[in-house]
């Protein structure tokens, strides 16, 4: 295998690793406290909501890691499996390398669409908990 398959086969898992879900850090919508109600019970509303918010979406990000991980072994299996019927023990290490990149990359898709999807369902969990605790979330009526 030259440099340049090495080099690609060596940043595959560099460029998986930089897509994965995590869990969001915060919420990404806006809640204002009433106009009645003290700063410091807004920022206490605040923290339960964060953490309620947090128990609907823990776990999600780490599934869905697995998932693209699951992706990328099986695209760099097939690429071996393929390249090996092809073209042998080289055609195997190309056709490997070319699976992993490409099941990585389709893992890495997954992941971004994965976050997305947790960080909407955090901040309507987040939204929901502030709105039933008297503060202004704009949209809501």
């Amino acid at each position: 295998m030259n440099f340049s398959k090495l080099s690609l086969v060596a940043a595959a898992p560099l460029v998986f690793l930089a897509a994965c879900a995590s869990p969001p850090m915060g919420p990404t919508v806006q809640v204002f406290p009433s106009p009645t109600k003290p700063f410091q019970v807004f920022q206490q509303d605040q923290s339960e909501c964060k953490q309620y918010a947090s128990s609907q979406v823990a776990g999600q990000a780490e599934a869905a890691n697995d998932k693209s991980v699951g992706t990328a072994l099986i695209g760099t299996v097939l690429g071996g499996a393929l390249g090996a019927a092809s073209g042998g023990h080289q055609g195997a290490g190309v056709m490997g390398a070319s699976g992993a990149i490409m099941g990585t990359a389709v893992g890495a898709g997954s992941s971004q669409r994965a976050q997305y999807s947790i960080q909407v369902q955090y901040n309507n969990a987040y939204a929901q908990c502030m709105y039933s605790k008297g503060n202004q979330v704009p949209g809501a009526r």
